[in-house]
């Protein structure tokens, strides 16, 4: 999830290129650095390790110039060093180029550049492509644009490039397969990036850009082409959320600030949604109820947390529905031949709408004949884009790389989902529908409630910092609840943690359990199918192994014995 940043017009360039790879440090990187517009020969700075190494390496003493592009790295080809970091250029240090993605033939290019006299650098893909344009500018009588579209017919991969040129300074060419990149309008400033966080302190005006679409930008305007040089209408659109959403706003950090901001997420996501008589309103669906009959099956397409999602909306959507619902991690799906066609319906979630798996499980779902609905948060993204029709959650933008109130109001979406098709096939009635929204739209008041407590929590969890493991187990659907617990713990402590259903505990993971591991048990709400007794006898089998236990449970209820 590299971080890329282009500018072009009348500031100081350095300004704008730093500010943006700041806002998209939520991306996570480990190197940063920056190609600025000067003639004759590109200005190059980059640095491993944090933004700070290269805002210190660039001093006070920079030329004044007014374009330019900048990146941070998550290291894939070549370690995180200052040799690899990116901007990468050609043999003579007039073309620069970042990239965000994976050139998957970069050895072949590599073998018949080298082949050809080119001096490689680093041990990234990205240096190819920086050689590659450099001889076809040439062969293009100095056209980046011309070069670039050329460069792109014979690259494999998921990728987002911009290049820029000492010749012509003031013009950066960007192009996109499969990642994102977006262009911003600002008054004679243009701007690109990999997230409109990048530059959304200079412009509300953005400009969504396609497959292999190649778009040029300069002070005077912006041009877009396929990848054959015919000319492209710009697609705009306006910002709704403006910078302070992107700032921490007095919170130590993203993560916990979108922790607190999720009831107003999910508040904004249920709001409208259930109309004076009952029904649930999902219009922008456009499923009619022979639609919905027609369907023999739903199969739902995520990744990570997204995915976990989509196993709660299992759940909710048989229960409620009565129709069969399949859980697909897009990643396996879309090397599969699966068992879809024209009587399946298809739920893509995902927070970005880029997710390359999820997209192209996507593109590989519609080939089988699939309709496709998606669940995403961002507007204008590729994978909305390629639906059949898509239900936005309200969560604002999420900063922060574990996500927290995306994945709420995502399994707030696959609920309305749920309840929506149920009233159109007949199986539950206006008022079961209108309780069960009703306990949702009291969710935002009891996770304040949760909320204002937090701080015995800082004491609980003090002694679990030193383990080496940590389990998390759960029934129903505290099943997935626990999987995401898991995922959670990963992204954010680097410690080994799990999720287990509890009934799979005697299947092997109870050989796990030693002497103070701790394991947080999640207690299912109500009696059904005795899963609460369940869990509770779970608690005893793991605490008489020696486990710390931890339990979430509804509050009120009896957990004796745990």
């Amino acid at each position: 999830m590299c971080g890329i940043v282009g500018y072009t017009g009348p500031q100081s360039a350095i300004t704008p290129l730093i500010e943006g790879l700041r806002r998209l440090e939520y991306r996570g990187y480990d190197s940063a650095g920056i190609a600025l517009g000067t003639p004759n020969v590109l200005y190059i700075e980059k640095r491993a390790g944090k933004l700070i190494n290269l805002e210190n390496a660039l001093g006070d003493s920079l030329p004044e110039v007014h374009s330019g592009i900048g990146h941070t790295r998550w290291a894939t080809h070549g370690g995180p060093t200052d040799r690899n970091a990116h901007p990468h250029v050609d043999n003579e240090g007039k073309l620069a180029v970042i990239h965000n993605g994976i050139i998957e033939n970069y050895t072949q290019l590599r073998s018949d550049l080298e082949a050809r006299g080119h001096r490689f650098d680093s041990d990234t893909d990205t240096e190819s492509v920086a050689h590659l344009l450099s001889d076809l500018r040439k062969a293009h009588n100095g056209d980046l644009s011309a070069a670039m579209r050329e460069a792109v017919k014979s690259l494999r991969g998921s990728f987002t490039l911009l290049a820029i040129h000492a010749d012509q300074p003031d013009v950066i060419v960007g192009v996109r397969r499969n990642s994102p990149l977006v262009v911003g309008l600002g008054d004679g400033e243009n701007f690109m990036a990999s997230d409109v966080a990048a530059f959304i302190d200079y412009t509300k005006r953005a400009v969504e850009l396609g497959q292999d679409e190649v778009v040029t930008i300069s002070p005077q305007g912006i041009h877009i082409t396929n990848l054959d040089g015919a000319p492209l209408q710009p697609k705009e659109y306006a910002i709704t959320w403006d910078a302070s959403a992107a700032q921490k706003g007095g919170f130590s950090h993203f993560m916990l600030k979108e922790i607190f901001e999720q009831p107003k997420a999910i508040a904004d996501t249920l709001l409208g949604r259930l109309n004076e008589n009952n029904q649930i309103v999902l219009d922008e669906l456009h499923l009619s109820k022979a639609d919905i009959q027609g369907f023999k099956k739903i199969v739902v397409l995520a990744c990570g947390t997204a995915y976990h999602a989509g196993m709660l909306a299992k759940y909710a959507i048989e229960k409620w529905a009565k129709i069969t619902v399949e859980v697909e991690l897009a990643s396996e799906f879309r090397y599969r031949d699966p068992l879809i066609d024209a009587e399946t319906l298809v739920i893509a979630i995902s927070q970005s709408g880029e997710t390359m798996d999820t997209l192209m499980a996507v593109r590989h779902a519609k080939e089988c004949g699939a309709r496709i609905l998606s669940v995403c948060n961002t507007n204008s993204s590729t994978i909305p884009r390629e639906s059949d029709a898509v239900l936005y959650t309200h969560a604002g933008p999420e900063i922060a790389v574990a996500s927290t109130k995306a994945f709420l109001t995502q399994v707030v979406a696959v609920y309305l989902i749920g309840l929506h098709l149920a009233q159109l096939r007949g199986v539950m009635s206006d008022l079961e529908v209108k309780e069960i929204f009703s306990e949702m739209a009291e969710l935002p008041g009891k996770i304040e409630q949760i909320l204002e407590t937090v701080e015995p929590l800082r004491e609980l969890t003090r002694g679990f910092a030193q383990s080496t493991s940590v389990l998390f187990l759960g029934r129903n659907v505290g099943f997935p609840v626990a999987l995401e617990g898991a995922l959670k713990l990963k992204e954010l402590a680097y410690m080994h943690a799990e999720g287990f259903a509890g009934g799979e505990l005697k299947h092997g993971p109870i050989a796990l359990i030693e002497e103070g591991t701790p394991v947080i048990a999640i207690l299912p709400v109500g009696h059904e199918h005795g899963l609460d007794e369940k869990m509770l006898s779970n608690v005893q089998e793991v605490k008489a192994r020696g486990a710390k236990v931890i339990v979430i449970a509804q509050e009120g209820a009896e957990v004796t014995g745990a």
